[in-house]
């Protein structure tokens, strides 16, 4: 299987196939110079025109400087379901079930379903990886959900049903649904503990153990992260506007840990101080930030959800009090002279 070639184009991966093949591809326009190909034996991926077969079909074309992740192993797992995300603030997902199909959500997330899908409630993810051992495997699966704030159950929804049925999941707080193909970004995603919200049946849904104690620490999430695996669809949820970058190979990027949704497996995520005493102490915005570094995307999003409810319930009427001057240039100065 040396001779077989992978291809990615934009995120997408496509392969295995011939050298021949991908020389056919890029006579007929499909496989652009800025590709990048992949076989059995080399380190990691290249791009195209670097290999003398492809090289001779562009006349020297420029490739993308940032090199996709690696390719996961064929033969797919996951269940493939279709979806369709409604909504622009207040967003939830419809995803479409064949019959024999089926997908699994958190506890909580349910919106609607045709009368043709059936809910079981299991232990685990319902992935081959956690019924690998058995009644203790799936305890052991439960049990790692737990560490990250999770319930131990979650909800599997089968189309038991003739046709293709409908299933619908909410995300719990205003903001957007991100929908990621993880063989799009070599099988693994890292995730704040509370961004999943749905996947297909096969994803493995599990932790991530910080290897640097910093990053341990003070990376608003403790030594742990959740580690979603498998070749299907994940749909993560987060507060505000989400905004993907894709860092170049050493690229660093400076994230406020609270704005960390979710990010490749092959990005280096480390936690920094905030340099300068004056900053970290008078800046308002702590003293820690995430140190991101390329090659590999990372999702952001514009209003962590602990920030948003910092400020509500800093808007609170404190006890005595009638209400909070909103619309006051005083204050509470204002609020002491108006009896309030």
């Amino acid at each position: 299987m040396s001779d077989q070639w992978y291809v990615s184009v934009s995120g997408s991966q496509e392969g295995p196939m011939s050298e021949a093949d991908v020389v056919s591809r890029i006579h007929a326009g499909s496989v652009p110079a800025t590709a990048h190909v992949f076989r059995q034996g080399m380190d990691g991926w290249s791009p195209v025109q670097s290999h003398g077969a492809f090289a001779a079909a562009f006349g020297g074309s420029a490739a993308s400087a940032t090199p996709p992740p690696p390719p996961i192993a064929a033969g797919r797992a996951a269940h493939e379901i279709d979806y369709e995300i409604f909504g622009d603030e207040m967003q939830f997902v419809e995803i479409t079930l064949d019959p024999q199909e089926a997908c699994i959500a958190e506890a909580g997330a349910f919106m609607y379903k045709d009368s043709g899908i059936q809910m079981e409630t299991i232990f685990g993810d319902g992935s081959k990886k956690s019924d690998e051992g058995g009644l203790m495997g799936k305890f052991l699966s439960a049990g790692k959900r737990v560490l990250t704030g999770e319930s131990l159950f979650m909800t599997l929804y089968a189309n038991t049903g003739s046709g293709r049925k409908q299933v619908a999941f909410a995300s719990p707080y205003p903001g957007k649904i991100i929908a990621a193909e993880l063989m799009q970004h070599g099988g693994t995603l890292l995730c704040q503990k509370d961004s999943f919200l749905c996947a297909a049946k096969g994803i493995s849904v599990g932790i991530a153990l910080q290897r640097k104690i910093g990053a341990g620490f003070f990376g608003g999430e403790g030594f742990i992260l959740q580690k979603l695996e498998g070749d299907g669809l994940v749909f993560l949820h987060a507060c505000g506007t989400v905004h993907p970058y894709d860092l170049k190979e050493g690229e660093v990027l400076h994230v406020d840990t609270g704005c960390l949704v979710a990010f490749e497996e092959r990005v280096d995520y480390d936690i920094q101080t905030v340099p300068g005493i004056k900053t970290a102490i008078f800046g308002g915005e702590g003293i820690w930030f995430a140190k991101m570094t390329g090659p590999g995307r990372v999702w952001m999003q514009s209003l962590p959800f602990s920030r948003l409810a910092g400020r509500v319930v800093s808007a609170i009427p404190r006890t005595g009090k009638k209400r909070r001057g909103e619309g006051s240039v005083l204050g509470d100065l204002g609020e002491m002279f108006m009896g309030d």
